[in-house]
């Protein structure tokens, strides 16, 4: 099948280069001419493990291509995937539609023949409706469809997500569209992958409904954190223990700094507005939202507590900045939150972190960015391990003590364990819902 991808931001890129590689045509479409250049000559703007590869493979197969011209990537194709950024819109929480929209009224003057129009991108129930009434607008003799195909790629591991996927959703209207989205997706019918074929309004509420509810997961794991602090608990093995309970399921029950990234965020203050707009508040999911912020500044007084009671004067090695290993997002990542404050109380910070320079120089202002972990670590008095990428997870913790000024830790992403650290070397540890190192390791 012949298919535009509107967009080339993360989920537009991944999108169109699995398509491709299902066999598609696949013409990514991007108004940023610069970050088409950097595509055509096969430089990949964003860090995804694999996605190089793939997307040099499909190129040279002929099956991928990348330009700045809508209307020649809209002309001819049987489906237009609308894959755009949604932000959250100032001042009052909602998604930004307007680079959605906008893209509709292009698509519009492009189509040449039947095609479906499909929404990737994250927007609020109904939005996909006000897509076609602006098509229908802008071109009245137009012959299309819309669908609803909301994305559920985890950063780090978005191409196994594609191709492996728990399920596809896609929300359409008529049995054409339905038709037409079946053969997109034949390749993981045909590997038994459920695909869900649901109303527009279905499809939209199900890909808020479910990141709501993962980042309530989070948040509610780092409260009963708190609580296993204040109880003598381990919360890596309350976590443990009602993981195995298949109603409630392991994932995203990990205790650490809070939850950040492009989609936890800006999804679930976009629920809570929806249902302001009508009239039914959505109270979990606000409180979740609130927690949340509370963990990031509970994490920061904690680092206050492990460096005496004071920042000032300190040296500070923080290690990971990204909001999760094994991207270069730093989207809401809680070091956002955390090394601002080390600056502001007058600490001397060292950033690492394996790809999160590129963003987070301009994001965090005031450190000094080092290669090496042990580097960073010369004669500080506190390192924190803040984002749990494999480099961090087999440190030579002996060397690293060695290195300190004075040797503590703050292990955020319980990697770790007080044991380890005591035998290191530590006169310190500190944890997220664990015991400290205080004599009584465990």
């Amino acid at each position: 099948m012949r298919i535009a991808m509107i967009g080339t931001g993360y989920v537009g890129l991944v999108s169109g280069v699995c398509f491709s590689d299902f066999g598609h045509d696949v013409i990514c479409v991007d108004k940023d001419a610069g970050k088409i250049t950097r595509l055509q000559g096969g430089e990949v703007p964003i860090y995804e493990p694999g996605l190089d590869q793939l997307m040099e493979k499909n190129v040279a197969a002929g099956r991928l291509s990348f330009t700045s011209d809508l209307a020649a990537a809209v002309a001819g194709a049987e489906a237009v995937f609308i894959a755009v950024g949604t932000p959250t819109r100032r001042g009052d929480g909602h998604a930004d539609l307007t680079y959605v929209m906008a893209a509709a009224e292009e698509i519009a003057a492009a189509l040449t023949g039947y095609a479906v129009v499909v929404t990737k991108s994250t927007v609020p129930v109904g939005t996909n409706r006000q897509v076609k009434q602006v098509i229908a607008k802008a071109n009245p003799q137009a012959e299309f469809d819309v669908a609803s195909n909301p994305e559920f790629l985890r950063e780090g591991a978005a191409i196994e997500d594609f191709m492996k996927p728990d399920r596809v959703v896609v929300g359409v209207q008529n049995d054409r569209a339905a038709e037409v989205m079946a053969e997109i997706y034949r390749p993981l019918y045909l590997r038994d992958y459920p695909v869900l074929s649901t109303d527009l309004e279905s499809a939209e509420m199900i890909k808020y409904a479910a990141n709501a509810f993962l980042a309530a997961k989070i948040t509610f794991i780092n409260e009963v954190a708190g609580l296993c602090e204040r109880v003598g608990a381990d919360v890596k093995e309350v976590s443990r223990g009602i993981g195995f309970d298949g109603r409630i399921g392991n994932k995203f029950l990990h205790a650490g700094p809070g939850y950040g990234g492009s989609c936890f965020p800006k999804d679930t203050a976009a629920l809570a507005r929806i249902g302001q707009d009508h009239g039914f508040p959505m109270r979990i999911t606000e409180t979740v939202m609130r927690v949340n912020d509370e963990v990031k500044a509970r994490m920061v007084e904690k680092l206050r507590d492990a460096c005496g009671g004071s920042f000032n004067g300190k040296t500070v090695a923080v290690l990971g900045v990204t909001f999760k290993p094994n991207t270069d997002d730093m989207r809401d990542a809680p070091s956002l939150t955390i090394v601002p404050a080390l600056v502001g109380g007058g600490a001397r910070v060292r950033v690492v972190d394996p790809q999160g320079k590129a963003e987070g120089e301009a994001l965090l202002p005031g450190v000094k960015w080092e290669e090496d972990p042990y580097k960073a670590a010369q004669n500080a008095d506190l390192v924190v391990l803040l984002t749990e990428w494999n480099e961090f997870r087999a440190l030579d913790l002996k060397k690293l003590a060695r290195k300190m000024e004075v040797p503590r830790m703050a292990d955020l992403r319980n990697i770790y364990s007080p044991k380890s650290a005591k035998q290191a070397g530590f006169e310190s540890y500190t944890a997220v819902g664990r015991g400290q190192m205080n004599g009584a390791a465990k």
